[in-house]
């Protein structure tokens, strides 16, 4: 039986020598974004001058594939779905004209499967139209979440447009484990910033 997909993430530093904001966002590179699509400030949290500082963030994601019934390119009517994980699969299925997804079972790590036994092209909800029987339908399922050291932006912020200094870090929420400790440290002769597993 499918679970939402947690991580808990913990940023920990220690006296980094002058007062840091940390922004995370999922303000991946992908075609139309700051024109159609806009990313949300997820977290910011502020470590001081000196001492030690730790911030907690979990994100949590339920997936779902989905068979809606469409007529004329219009959803006219209930739809099947299953919750899905990243490294899960299901199969889709058709028994008088009612269709089933089965349970998800185990699949191939780091993607999301749908496979299509229904003996006929299916419309199924992961942004493809057609899928013809005994065809897979895979999904990389790719979190990928990242941090600036900025103090321009607030909690649940819309980004209209690109952050202006560059990401000191960047992973794949789907690649790590479900709890992760990063330390964010600032080297004092170049005031660069780095985050790295603790």
């Amino acid at each position: 039986m499918s679970h939402a997909f947690v991580r808990n993430l913990t940023f920990q530093a220690n006296d980094l020598g002058k007062e840091v904001t940390l922004m995370l966002t999922f303000d991946g590179n992908m075609e139309g974004l700051y024109e159609d699509f806009f990313p949300v400030v997820w977290k910011v949290s502020t470590f001081g001058k000196t001492g030690p500082y730790r911030a907690h963030a979990t994100y949590t994601s339920q997936l779902a594939f989905s068979k809606p019934q469409v007529v004329d390119g219009n959803i006219i009517d209930a739809e099947t779905c299953v919750k899905i994980n990243d490294s899960e699969k299901t199969s889709l299925t058709e028994s008088n004209n009612v269709f089933h997804f089965s349970p998800p079972q185990a699949g191939t790590s780091g993607i999301l499967q749908a496979v299509n036994n229904t003996g006929a092209i299916q419309d199924i909800a992961v942004e493809l139209t057609a899928h013809r029987d005994g065809s897979h339908v895979t999904a990389e399922f790719t979190p990928v979440l990242r941090a600036y050291i900025t103090s321009d932006y607030q909690e649940t912020a819309i980004l209209r447009g690109a952050i202006d200094t560059p990401a000191v870090w960047s992973q794949n929420l789907a690649g790590l484990k479900e709890s992760t400790t990063w330390t964010l440290t600032r080297d004092l002769a170049s005031g660069r910033y780095s985050i790295v597993q603790a």
